[in-house]
């Protein structure tokens, strides 16, 4: 059955597009250039250096787009009836975001250094900024229109390159991995414009939310896929070598210890003793998520052992009773869990990384150590405090009339925003009319 389309989707989203490239069309035109090195070499020194740096640099990057396109739209595909739409607003939202990203980098260079250069580590920056809004999405997918979305991408970008830059530059907290300055970032951000955006309003569950075997089985397939590309994610803007090398390992293990947690806790926690696939789809995830402030840190094996299976203590324990607990007491709405995955492993990262600059070995004097320790945990109140202010302005913005969600009714519909086949009931009659017979039957006819 077709379903209207509301008219800020009909009218409003193609318009705002539409400007958008325009204006990145234009911008690009007028500002962005290429390195003179890498536009044109020189010399062979100049060729072997951009070949080394390339080769070194672009298998990472094609993973975290595997990470991105595939894995996260797919682990966002547990809603039986939202798929296609979860899917596509995840790759529209990146797309979007990662340019808009690359225009607000390109503009503070043009105006700093009067050209801005495009390269593959800008490019890289772009994504994880894209990063943070695909997570924060997640906790309003479904109730919100692509128009609603949109205009939080636009707003977030700006608001996390600022928190980024005050974080990792001003304060010189070290997070190679993101998991101060895109986890926990996008995770209150997106949790503040859900309180806004929803208000008071009791969090309901609706009859299209229950994931089915089929759906569960596409998350969980997303699941894997970011499991497997993880260690990309957090080794890309390592130092080549042994920080490289140890980013890598401590990622590995701290995934697999976070995925047996897993399967243990779940267990132990259903009743009938069975696997809960929603736990597995997360929690084997979130010893990625807590291991990226101290990845290249030298902490022990066993620490980064120890982190993964905590921080999967800590997302499926807050699945059980810390997500209705803030339902019923805040009337807070996090329908993918972001605050299970993202926020709490999140924070246990990033009080590990106090502890593990407090403990580091090396030349270093403890005052040292403990200046670096207190920076590690102002990065933390700085993104987690900005973050879930400045989400909740955002979410106050996104109830203008004219991005209006759908309707209660329409939530978790891809047919809302699709134009999807129906399934015949059967094959036409003999002699009958071949209205609605696929066109390559016609042909062959």
């Amino acid at each position: 059955m077709a379903l209207p389309l509301p008219a800020s989707t009909r009218c409003l989203l193609p318009l705002s597009l539409g400007l958008f490239q325009a204006a990145l069309l234009l911008f690009f035109a007028l500002f962005i250039t290429y390195d003179e090195h890498s536009a044109a070499p020189t010399n062979s020194e100049d060729v072997e250096h951009a070949a080394k740096q390339l080769h070194s640099t672009f298998p990472f990057f094609q993973d975290i787009q595997v990470m991105l396109v595939v894995g996260l739209g797919l682990l966002l595909a547990f809603l039986p009836r939202y798929g296609l739409s979860a899917l596509t607003h995840n790759f529209l939202l990146l797309n979007v975001s990662a340019q808009w990203a690359l225009m607000l980098q390109g503009l503070l260079h043009h105006l700093q250094h009067g050209k801005a250069v495009l390269g593959l580590h800008s490019m890289l920056s772009a994504e994880f900024a894209a990063v943070t809004v695909l997570i924060s999405a997640g906790a309003v997918l479904g109730r919100t229109s692509p128009s609603q979305l949109l205009a939080m991408a636009l707003c977030e970008v700006p608001i996390y390159l600022a928190s980024e830059w005050l974080i990792i530059t001003r304060l010189g907290v070290l997070d190679v991995g993101g998991t101060i300055t895109i986890h926990v970032f996008a995770c209150y951000f997106g949790l503040g414009v859900s309180k806004t955006l929803f208000g008071n309003a009791k969090p309901t569950v609706h009859p299209k939310e229950t994931p089915t075997p089929r759906s569960d089985l596409l998350a969980l397939l997303g699941a894997l896929i970011l499991w497997v590309f993880w260690p990309s994610f957090v080794a890309v803007l390592c130092q080549p070598g042994d920080a490289q090398h140890r980013a890598i390992l401590h990622t590995l293990l701290a995934l697999s210890a976070s995925t047996i947690t897993t399967v243990l806790i779940s267990i132990l926690l259903e009743s009938d003793g069975k696997l809960s696939a929603g736990h597995l789809q997360n929690g084997s995830l979130a010893g990625g998520v807590a291991i990226g402030a101290v990845a290249d840190m030298h902490i022990t094996p066993a620490a980064a052992l120890a982190l993964g299976s905590l921080s999967s203590l800590l997302c499926i324990l807050g699945f059980q009773f810390l997500t209705p607990l803030l339902a019923k007491k805040l009337a807070l709405q996090d329908r993918c869990g972001i605050h299970n995955l993202h926020g709490l492993p999140g924070i246990l990262g990033a009080v590990a990384s106090v502890v593990a600059a407090l403990l580091a070995p090396g030349d270093g004097s403890e005052a040292a150590r403990h200046k670096q320790a207190q920076w590690q945990a102002a990065g933390l109140v700085v993104a987690l405090g900005g973050s879930l202010f400045a989400g909740m302005l955002v979410g106050a913005a996104l109830r203008l009339p004219c991005l209006a969600p759908p309707p209660e009714p329409l939530c978790f519909e891809d047919a809302l925003y699709f134009k999807l086949q129906e399934r015949a009931e059967g094959p036409p009659a003999l002699g009958g009319s071949t209205e609605g017979v696929p066109l390559a039957t016609k042909e062959c006819e």
